[in-house]
C-alpha cells in the first residue's frame, strides 16, 4: 500500500518501504503506518507552489507570536487528495452575540468537524501529524552524518534548505535557541544549532538575519561553550569541539553490575537507560570524529580562549544558568569526582582495562539488540543518532550502520516552518481520533473512515515479544501492546495500549459489515495481560509525573 501527496517539491509517502538504503529495510507488517517525506522536482502546480509559499511566509511573519506550526502543508495535501471523497461544502456556523445556541447549529458544526477530520486520514487508516518541539533533535543527526561522511548522501540540497529554514524560524530574538521552540535561549540549544548551521554549509557570518553572527555573540556573551550542559558536552566531545576529560564519567562498566544492586540498568526508566547506553559506549571508546578544517575553525569560534589552553578538568561542573534546570546535588558531584579521579585512571590501564573492553562489548550487544528489536527505528529520536554512531564506530562498513541510515527518513517531518526530526511517528493519535469520531454519533457520515481506522489499529498491535531472551536484555514482554509509533517500533507503552484496547472494544459493538471484523478475543486478552504487568515509577528528574501510575 502506498500513498503519495504532492506539493511543490515534497511528497509524503505512507506505508512505503522506499528511501535511501531501502534494501536494508525490513518490517513486521509491510510498513503500515510508516511515513516519510520525499522531494520531487516535478511535484505541484504553480498555484499550489504559491499557496505553500503563502503559508510559509505567514509562519515566518508570526514566528515570535505563534511558535508551533499548524501542519498546513499536510492539510493542503490531504484536502487535495480527498476533496472528491468528502463533502466539505457545509457552511461554517456563526453564533451572533446574545444568540441562543441551538441543537441544529451544534449538529452542523459537529458534522463539519467530523468530515474535515475524516478528510485528513491517510489511505492506510492513520492520521499523520507533526510531533516535534525540542530544538536539540536535528543537530545530532547532522553531526553523525558529517562525522561518517554521509551528510550529502542522506540529505539532499532540498533537505538541507528545509532543515536550515527550521533553524532560522526558531532562532530567538536574542540570537539563541532554546531547549524547545517556546523556551528561552540556552547554551545547549544555541551551540548545537550554531554548529549544525556551519556543518550544513553556512559561513561564520551567514544565515538569515545574520543568524550565525547573532548566535555566536550569544554564546560568547554567556561564557563560551565550556558552559554547555552535560548532553552538549557529550556531543561536542564526539565531534571534536570539547574534550572527554571535561565530561562527567559515564563508565560502560555500569552494564556489568550485578542485577541485585539497586542501580542496575534493568531498574532504570527505559528512555533514560537507552540514552546513556550508547553515550557510555562512546565515552568508553573516547571516540572523536575527524578534526577537519571546519572543526578547527569552530574551535576558535566557540571558545573564549585557545582550544589547547583550556583546563578541561575545571569545566566538568560548569553549566550556564540558562541551562541549569535541576542543579546537581553535592552527593552527585562527589560521586562523579570520585569516578573521575579514582576509577577512570584505573579502568583505562592494564590489567583493569580488560574490564573496560568487556563492558564495551556488552554495551554494544545491548545496542544491537535494541536496534534489531525496533527494526532500527530505535526507542526514540535522542537515541537514534547515538546508536547509529556507535554502530559506525564498531564497523564503518557494517550492515548495522546501513540499516540505521535506511530508517532516518522515518523521523523526518515537513511543515511550513521547515524540516525537523520528530519524537516518534505520531501513529498513536489514531485510537484517540477514532474514539472522538465514534463519540460524535455521526457514524452514517463516515463508515469508510471508521473501517480504515479500525483496520489500522488492529494491524498496528504488537503481536510478539522481543526476540530471544528479552529479559536478559533488560526488556519487558510486549505481546499485545501498542507503541508510540508503528508496529515495527516494538516498544510497549501503557497509555497507547489502553487506548488501542478501548478502541477495539468499542468497534466490536458495531456492525462488522460496516467497520470490519472485530479483533480476536485472544489478542484482547494479550493487551489486558500486558497492562496488568506494567506498574511504572519515574526515576527521571527531567519530567514530572508523566510516567507515574498510582495504584
Amino acid at each position: 500500500m502506498q500513498e503519495r501527496h504532492t506539493y511543490q517539491e515534497a511528497c509524503l509517502k505512507v506505508a512505503d518501504g522506499g528511501g535511501p538504503f531501502s534494501s536494508y529495510l525490513f518490517s513486521t507488517n509491510n510498513f503500515l503506518g510508516r511515513q516519510r517525506w520525499e522531494f520531487d522536482p516535478n511535484a505541484g502546480t504553480p498555484e499550489e507552489h504559491a499557496q505553500v509559499e503563502k503559508v510559509r511566509q505567514l509562519y515566518r511573519d508570526n514566528r515570535f507570536n505563534v511558535k508551533p506550526c499548524s501542519d498546513y502543508l499536510l492539510q493542503l495535501q490531504m484536502l487535495k487528495e480527498n476533496k472528491d471523497k468528502y463533502d466539505l461544502s457545509i457552511p461554517a456556523v456563526k453564533i451572533e452575540e446574545n444568540e441562543e445556541v441551538s441543537h441544529e447549529k451544534v449538529t452542523i458544526a459537529l458534522k463539519r468537524g467530523v468530515r474535515l477530520f475524516s478528510t485528513l486520514q491517510t489511505k492506510d487508516g492513520h492520521w499523520a501529524a507533526d510531533i516535534t518541539g525540542p530544538l536539540f533533535f536535528n543537530p545530532p543527526f547532522v553531526f553523525v552524518l558529517y562525522i561518517t561522511g554521509m551528510l550529502d548522501t542522506i540529505f539532499t540540497p532540498e533537505h538541507k534548505k528545509e532543515i536550515l529554514r527550521y533553524a532560522y524560524n526558531h532562532q530567538n530574538e536574542d540570537g539563541g535557541w532554546g531547549f524547545h521552540l517556546e523556551g528561552h535561549s540556552t547554551m545547549f540549544g544555541t551551540a548545537i544549532n550554531y554548529i549544525s548551521l556551519r556543518l550544513l554549509g553556512e559561513g561564520p557570518d551567514g544565515g538569515e538575519d545574520n543568524a550565525c553572527i547573532r548566535a555566536r555573540n550569544w554564546i560568547k556573551d554567556h561564557g563560551g561553550v565550556t558552559y554547555i550542559s552535560s548532553w552538549g558536552k557529550t556531543w561536542l566531545s564526539i565531534i571534536g569541539l570539547y574534550d572527554w576529560s571535561g565530561c562527567n564519567p559515564m563508565p560502560p562498566e555500569f552494564w556489568l553490575l550485578p542485577s541485585f544492586l539497586p542501580m542496575h540498568p534493568a531498574k532504570m526508566w527505559v528512555y533514560c537507560r537507552a540514552v546513556y547506553l550508547p553515550m557510555s559506549y562512546l565515552y568508553g571508546k573516547r571516540f572523536v570524529g575527524p578534526i577537519t578544517n571546519l572543526i578547527s575553525a569552530l574551535r576558535e569560534e566557540l571558545h573564549l580562549q585557545p582550544y589547547h589552553n583550556i583546563n578541561w578538568s575545571k569545566t566538568r561542573h560548569m553549566c550556564a544558568k540558562e541551562d541549569l534546570h535541576y542543579p546537581h546535588s553535592l552527593i552527585q558531584d562527589l560521586i562523579w569526582d570520585s569516578l573521575n579521579i579514582l576509577t577512570e585512571p584505573l579502568l583505562t590501564r592494564w590489567p583493569f582495562s580488560k574490564y573496560r573492553e568487556k563492558a564495551l562489548q556488552l554495551a554494544m550487544k545491548h545496542i544491537h539488540y535494541d536496534d534489531e528489536a525496533s527494526r532500527y527505528i530505535t526507542i526514540g529520536v535522542v537515541m537514534k543518532p547515538l546508536n547509529m554512531l556507535a554502530c559506525w564506530v564498531e564497523d564503518p562498513n557494517g550492515e548495522a550502520f546501513k540499516k540505521h541510515l535506511a530508517r532516518i527518513q522515518d523521523y523526518l517531518w515537513m511543515a511550513e516552518d521547515g524540516m525537523k526530526m520528530q519524537l516518534w511517528q505520531s501513529i498513536w493519535d489514531t485510537p484517540l481520533g477514532l474514539q472522538a469520531l465514534l463519540a460524535s454519533g455521526l457514524h452514517e457520515e463516515i463508515w469508510e473512515t471508521l473501517k480504515k481506522g479500525h483496520f489500522f489499529v488492529k494491524e498496528s498491535q504488537v503481536k510478539d515479544n522481543p526476540p530471544g531472551d528479552f529479559r536478559k536484555m533488560l526488556r519487558h514482554h510486549s505481546k499485545g501492546a501498542w507503541t508510540f509509533s508503528d508496529q515495527d517500533h516494538g516498544l510497549q507503552v501503557s497509555d497507547c495500549t489502553a487506548e488501542g484496547l478501548l478502541c477495539c472494544l468499542k468497534f466490536s459493538q458495531l456492525p462488522q459489515e460496516l467497520v470490519g471484523e472485530k479483533m480476536e478475543s485472544k489478542r484482547l486478552y494479550d493487551s489486558v495481560n500486558l497492562l496488568l504487568s506494567l506498574q511504572v515509577l519515574n526515576p527521571s528528574e527531567l519530567f514530572e509525573d508523566i510516567v507515574v501510575e498510582h495504584e
